[in-house]
């Protein structure tokens, strides 16, 4: 019986096991080149030349007739063990169970089953197609390499999509930060005009106060040095005085009740509270399978050409030309109308269901999350996002070129002039010029950046 050292050869998987046995009886181990089929022993290149010198009438068989050699003992072992008791031999073959079995098998589990036999009397009467079954198992072989290949491509996927999700998922909490410090602010502003109203209405009372007191504290000193003096005229001016001035503080006293405690009432918008109570997440998050498989190099043919309008009691311009167009997770497409100066949310059946006016002619657009896309016009870039059905302009990044083409790719901004293309950060910070034309000549220049492994997204220089 051969013995093996392993995979230590590479030009045949029958024969790469194979040591040489007279230098494996000398502690070496060199792989067998030989197979010696009178002496049952395998020779390396150089001890068959010892061997034929003795033994030249000996049939033997070099790698060409690797079919003549007998198995490896790791061979034997795979096929001729049992995969349950792996001390036993494969003796046996259940008909009814269509199942192998050593003899502790057929004991244990097959005492009444009414067709096992012996393989060997098995297999008198049958043949097997060997090279049929080798086919077979390298298709198999074949379709799970393909399978492996493809799920390795989709971690990368997986991994790529999760970082532009993280991106997205990480700029919603910004824009939702944003937008409750937005009310924080409003609300403080509220509260600070609040407060200063009642402030300074409490420090005029309290200045009226004062004064009333004053008045009145005078009015009495008056009065106590007038006891006793006799001098009627003076005390009728004092007694006239003395009744206006206890009467308006009457009047005053009247108006502002001492037990009236002014102070600051907060009443939260509990809705938005209860609102964010109400959800689970931020968004929804799908395992988006790729079922379309592309061959780069296939001809696309066109099955089916729809025309639908875009046409608006509004437009000013009807000459219309659609520059840009970006289709949203929901279904709803969002294009750019040039002349009219206007972005045009299309629903399912692309039908105009809102408009948003911008500043200039409008180019280039782009996906920045589900629900919000960045737009060229001019020297800006515009965001617009999706707000209950409504398309809501918002903030804009003042560049200083003319903008022509745009991509986002995990949180960066890719934006085209007419002869360079910019990396920028979704605040608007310029990262690096990647690449610029100095030719003077911008036909056909493009920038191809790379969306994951399925679909590439090339901004244009023109």
């Amino acid at each position: 019986m051969a013995t093996s050292i392993g995979s230590v050869h590479n030009s045949s998987d029958l024969v790469k096991d194979y040591v040489c046995g007279a230098c494996e009886s000398k502690n070496f181990q060199e792989i067998a080149d030989y197979f010696c089929a009178t002496c049952m022993k395998f020779f390396c290149g150089k001890c068959i030349h010892q061997h034929d010198q003795l033994y030249a009438n000996h049939s033997k068989y070099g790698r060409e007739e690797t079919n003549k050699w007998p198995l490896t003992k790791q061979i034997e072992d795979l096929l001729l063990k049992c995969n349950v008791h792996k001390d036993k031999k494969l003796k046996m073959f259940c008909q009814d169970h269509s199942q192998l079995c050593c003899t502790d098998c057929a004991f244990l589990n097959h005492r009444q089953c009414t067709d096992v036999a012996l393989i060997s009397d098995t297999v008198k009467n049958m043949s097997v197609d060997m090279q049929q079954l080798s086919n077979n198992l390298q298709t198999i072989l074949d379709e799970l390499s393909k399978l492996k290949s493809a799920r390795e491509s989709s971690i990368q996927s997986v991994e790529v999509s999760w970082s532009e999700k993280l991106q997205e998922i990480r700029y919603l909490r910004k824009k939702l930060n944003a937008a409750l410090d937005e009310l924080e602010k409003a609300t403080l502003k509220e509260l600070d005009e609040i407060r200063t109203t009642l402030q300074t209405s409490l420090k005029k009372d309290v200045d009226d106060c004062t004064r009333l007191k004053d008045e009145l504290k005078q009015l009495s000193e008056a009065v106590n040095a007038l006891c006793d003096k006799s001098k009627k005229e003076i005390e009728y001016i004092a007694s006239r005085k003395c009744l206006d001035k206890i009467q308006e503080s009457e009047a005053y006293l009247k108006e502002n009740p001492v037990k009236l405690q002014r102070s600051l009432i907060f009443q939260a918008n509990i809705d938005i509270e209860q609102y964010l109570s109400q959800q689970a997440s931020l968004g929804r998050l799908e395992d988006s399978m790729q079922s379309l498989k592309m061959n780069p190099n296939q001809v696309m043919t066109v099955m089916m050409k729809l025309e639908y309008s875009v046409r608006m009691s509004s437009d000013t311009d009807q000459s219309y030309s659609i520059y840009g167009i970006c289709c949203l997770p929901s279904g709803q497409v969002i294009v750019t109308d040039y002349y009219n100066k206007k972005l045009k949310l299309l629903d399912q059946h692309y039908t105009v269901s809102s408009h948003c006016d911008v500043s200039d002619y409008p180019e280039d657009i782009c996906q920045i999350t589900s629900s919000e896309v960045a737009v060229t016009v001019n020297k800006n870039v515009q965001f617009i996002s999706v707000i209950n059905g409504q398309l809501v302009s918002g903030r804009k990044l003042q560049l200083p070129y003319a903008a022509h083409g745009i991509a986002h790719h995990q949180g960066a901004v890719y934006v085209t002039s007419g002869t360079a293309l910019y990396q920028y950060t979704l605040t608007g910070s310029l990262v690096k010029k990647i690449y610029e034309d100095t030719s003077g000549s911008h036909a056909g220049k493009c920038i191809f950046i790379t969306r994951g492994p399925e679909r590439p997204k090339v901004a244009h220089l023109r």
